[in-house]
């Protein structure tokens, strides 16, 4: 029996402006149970609060004390570490990091950088790295869904650093177990007692399961057929979030 349950956002609750269908009722379903909710995002275009504002437009009412963020949790690593980040981030957010010291770096952070991903900035990335610099990622997903077609995500420039510099990034956010720990802590619940619902297969379910949670694909958003098979360990597969929620109530 479930007694927590955690949400992906994109792909799961919305695809490009519009809400999937049955996801609010669903949602103010699980928000109106027992269960303890919470929203987990890798999201790096939207600042917390921008999202926040989003998903009241569209029919979802979020507490923002429930929703936990990558660039958030990126932003507390690199301030408890008293680091000065290189910032390789999507404009959108650059907002966010605005507060840190970022004169001189001696850390790199990486997020869905979009069109600033080019050969200058991750050079830049890879001398940093190369002289000692930790790298930071803002989630590791391979891909995203925008506007009906799948993009590169933050996952592969990532991996490109780590192999040209030999060095292993610090993952803040899904699929980094640190992460679904952050959150899992958030709650009263042991982790075996809480559902993740998500798109991604990799950063969503295989997270979650590595992580000790229980993990739900939904086949909207990023989904691709044969996600299902594409790892180990079990876990439920259901059509919309709408499944998810009653899977967790039943």
């Amino acid at each position: 029996m479930y007694r927590g349950i955690f949400f992906d956002i994109s792909g799961v609750l919305y695809t490009g402006r519009e809400a999937i269908p049955g996801a609010q009722s669903a949602i103010k379903s699980a928000q109106a149970s027992d269960l303890e909710v919470r929203f987990v995002t890798n999201t790096s275009r939207r600042t917390r609060n921008q999202l926040v504002v989003d998903l009241k437009a569209l029919g979802f009412d979020i507490d923002p004390d429930t929703l936990y963020t990558a660039p958030t949790a990126a932003h507390d690593w690199l301030e408890r570490n008293k680091l000065r980040p290189y910032c390789l981030i999507h404009r959108d957010i650059l907002s966010e990091f605005a507060d840190l010291d970022q004169s001189q770096p001696n850390a790199v952070l990486i997020g869905d950088a979009a069109e600033t991903f080019r050969y200058q900035t991750l050079d830049r990335a890879f001398q940093l790295c190369m002289g000692g610099a930790p790298l930071v990622g803002v989630g590791c997903n391979r891909y995203f869904l925008l506007d009906n077609q799948l993009h590169l995500d933050a996952g592969p420039f990532i991996k490109a650093i780590e192999y040209a510099a030999s060095t292993e990034a610090v993952i803040l956010g899904k699929p980094s177990k640190d992460f679904f720990e952050q959150v899992v802590a958030s709650t009263t619940l042991e982790a075996s007692s809480i559902l993740m619902v998500g798109d991604d297969v990799h950063g969503d379910v295989e997270g979650a399961l590595m992580s000790g949670l229980a993990g739900c694909l939904v086949k909207t958003g990023k989904f691709q057929p044969g996600d299902d098979k594409r790892i180990t360990g079990a876990f439920s597969c259901v059509e919309t979030v709408s499944e998810a929620v009653a899977l967790a109530l039943s």
